[in-house]
């Protein structure tokens, strides 16, 4: 009787489990297949390729934009944007938990709207406001002094670039983190807190001593998947001005793969890049479900 029910499990499974063979496992393969080929243009149209082992991942590894420009771009802009994104998100989560039920649900749904909007509307919404001539930020900034529209650019310096697509990033993933820290808080038990209080424990101490042990699953869930969406981020930086390749020196691990393959031609060095990124997001979600599985934190 197990055996046939487990057929049983294995059958109604076997639809989803085949899309995902379709969807995802096949296109794996043909990006790492790619990624040790010589392939170009001239191959895709005429068919075939010269299979050239790890010459491409060589040809990374010994590029000095990796390790100059995009690496540092990649991992610089995930600590900082899951850093920001999990701290704010907190902050706002608190908040949230003092507020009304009634108020709450109001707050929780204008925050909510942030991760509703798409990334391409959110993006294009951020560059209109910082943009050097109508945009209202940089229209406060000449009314105060602080910043000439004929001269000043803040797409073109690097560190202004990566400012703005941190608020952009901030603003689209703290939602989630609000959300989810939120329910994790309405089940720290309230008699711990009481007693914490009437012991004479103020916020910071009852939360870093009860709430933040309490919820340390969560904040670890939320900050390994605010990782993973962080490190693989593109949209928000190919859409704003020069992120599309014109402005090498805001180049990450997504963008100069897109660009390399699709910009360039170059499809088995852009294949690499991507399986590149693969490995390390592979990395980081292994971590994600050892910390999900863990029985001490079940």
């Amino acid at each position: 009787m197990p055996n046939r029910q487990s057929w049983r499990a294995w059958l109604l499974l076997a639809p989803g489990l085949a899309t995902l063979a379709v969807l995802l496992l096949y296109p794996l393969y043909r990006v790492t297949q790619l990624s040790f080929q010589d392939f170009g243009l001239r191959e895709l149209n005429l068919g075939g390729a010269a299979w050239i082992g790890l010459g491409n991942y060589q040809q990374l590894l010994e590029d000095e934009r990796l390790w100059q420009i995009v690496l540092p771009n990649t991992v610089g802009f995930a600590v900082v944007n899951v850093a920001l994104t999990v701290i704010f998100g907190t902050l706002v989560a608190l908040l949230l938990f003092r507020l009304g039920p009634w108020m709450r649900g109001i707050v929780t749904t204008a925050i909510m709207a942030a991760w509703a909007v798409p990334a391409v509307t959110g993006t294009y919404a951020w560059v209109f406001i910082f943009d050097s001539r109508r945009g209202p930020a940089m229209r406060l900034m000449d009314w105060l002094g602080l910043a000439d529209p004929d001269t000043t650019n803040w797409f073109d310096d690097r560190l202004t670039f990566f400012a703005i697509a941190t608020i952009n990033v901030v603003h689209h993933g703290f939602p989630f983190v609000a959300v989810t820290v939120l329910a994790g808080l309405m089940t720290v038990p309230k008699d711990v807190i009481e007693a914490a209080t009437i012991d004479g424990a103020n916020a910071w101490r009852r939360f870093w001593h009860i709430t933040f042990p309490t919820l340390k699953p969560v904040f670890a869930v939320v900050t390994i998947l605010s990782t993973i969406w962080d490190f693989k981020v593109f949209t928000q930086i190919y859409l704003m001005p020069g992120g599309d390749g014109l402005n090498r020196e805001v180049l990450n691990l997504g963008t100069w793969s897109y660009i390399t393959s699709f910009g360039q031609q170059e499809y088995g060095l852009g294949a690499a890049l991507a399986v590149m990124l693969t490995a390390v997001l592979l990395i980081i979600t292994v971590l994600y479900l050892r910390v999900i599985f863990r029985e001490e934190e079940l």
